[in-house]
């Protein structure tokens, strides 16, 4: 039985839409978010070192247990594993080429400036000393300006353009690729960094939200917000 521990308001969504959508039977431990500091408990790293959501165990009927941890990780074994060609990419190489280009921009890329963006939001708001609160907001509006807000428009204009063209990120079909976009992808929509500008983008989530075995995952991991 696959166990996904899963983290409040965090990636780990999306592994619980993989699973719906490759028909996977699951359970789900659920862990809440310390409410000073917004991090995972420190019971996740009994889990795994460190910490961190989102991650599974599989027993695969065994007595041996698999420990996998990281969203594009977690989906290639469940999709190697349990697939059985569902979310799987073909043997197209293009397909195969977007497939992995996909995965690997949507950590490696697209997510850290939109992280950036929330550490510094929150900079922002924070209390503190009063004589810090300028410097502070003159430092973060600098990064935002010259390095987080241009990196955010450019991926948004990439990734617009690139699905004016296409349904999926990989192909014809939903594949492992489009559940690892979707978490920054709905961040954006939800958070308006992927206004009206992005009509391609906003669809994109819309098909997705749309599709039962999302509705179904949502069901089980409960509301979660990006922020």
């Amino acid at each position: 039985m696959v166990v996904v521990h899963h983290l409040e308001n965090s990636r780990s969504q999306r592994i619980l839409w993989a699973l719906e959508e490759l028909g996977v039977p699951y359970e789900v431990k659920r862990y809440e978010r310390n409410k000073k500091n917004n991090l995972a408990p420190d019971s996740l790293k009994a889990v795994h070192p460190l910490g961190k959501s989102p991650v599974i165990t599989d027993n695969g009927n065994q007595d041996d247990i698999v420990t996998v941890a990281e969203s594009g990780a977690i989906i290639e074994y469940l999709v190697d594993k349990y697939g059985d060609g569902l979310l799987a990419v073909s043997n197209d190489e293009k397909h195969r080429r977007d497939y992995q280009y996909w995965l690997h921009f949507a950590e490696g890329s697209l997510m850290p400036p939109l992280v950036l963006k929330l550490v510094f939001e929150k900079v922002r708001k924070s209390p503190m000393p009063f004589f810090a609160k300028p410097i502070a907001k003159s430092i973060s509006s600098k990064v935002m300006k010259t390095f987080v807000g241009p990196s955010i428009r450019n991926n948004m204009a990439f990734i617009e353009e690139y699905l004016a063209s296409h349904k999926w990120f990989a192909g014809d079909k939903l594949t492992g690729a489009d559940i690892q976009m979707s978490f920054p992808l709905e961040a954006c929509v939800a958070t308006g960094v992927a206004d009206q500008q992005y009509p391609n983008i906003i669809a994109y989530v819309k098909r997705i939200h749309a599709r039962p075995a999302y509705q179904k995952a949502l069901a089980e991991g409960g509301p979660y917000n990006y922020a």
